[in-house]
């Protein structure tokens, strides 16, 4: 399977925080996606632009909190993660890029 242009749409960018970093102990990946990506998508993308094979997907949306910009108040836009568990002997280094 190659990867197609939507494939790199559908992935914004790996999230790496302390959580993130207790997932990949579990052999997961956390990537920022789309709001409107479905979780067969998101496994179809992940398999075609890093060659692995994605044992499940959990998708979670955290709600944009209300923050103060400039003395202003501000709206933080919602954001969809997707929690990737891959197939044993697979893994993705998120630090070094594609």
């Amino acid at each position: 399977m190659s990867a197609k242009p939507e494939h790199f749409d559908l992935i914004l960018k790996p999230v790496i925080t302390e959580k993130a970093t207790m997932a990949s102990e579990a052999n997961a990946v956390v990537f920022q996606v789309r709001r409107d990506a479905t979780k067969p998508a998101i496994k179809e993308a992940v398999e075609a632009v890093f060659g692995v094979k994605v044992k499940a997907v959990n998708t979670t949306i955290t709600k944009g909190k209300t923050k103060r910009f400039r003395g202003r108040p501000g709206e933080r836009s919602d954001v969809k993660k997707a929690y990737v568990t891959l197939e044993e002997g697979n893994t993705i280094d998120v630090a070094t890029g594609l």
